[in-house]
């Protein structure tokens, strides 16, 4: 095996693409007392009936703080080495 540095190389970034990485995980905390909702995998809907369940019984609890957490993956881009050895060890 040959090794070698890169000293300059081009790299995308990306969702991550994985079959088990969820597209997004989705929760709220209520500004007012900072009780949070439970997380949903790819779906906000749980999440904000949650919201709209807790202002319902809390009228004066009204702002959110929305958050969504998200997954990258960073990869070669053509022209880059490791795009090659990553095809390679993907044949194997």
């Amino acid at each position: 095996m040959t090794r070698s540095i890169i000293k300059a190389a081009e790299w995308t970034l990306g969702p991550e693409t994985a079959p088990e990485a969820p597209r997004g995980i989705y929760s709220a905390l209520c500004m007012a007392c900072s009780e949070e909702s439970p997380a949903s995998d790819n779906d906000p809907a749980p999440v904000e009936i949650w919201a709209l369940k807790h202002t319902g019984r809390n009228p004066d609890h009204r702002q959110y703080k929305a958050q969504v957490e998200t997954y990258w993956r960073v990869a070669p881009a053509v022209g880059n080495p490791y795009r090659e050895i990553d095809a390679i060890k993907q044949d194997q």
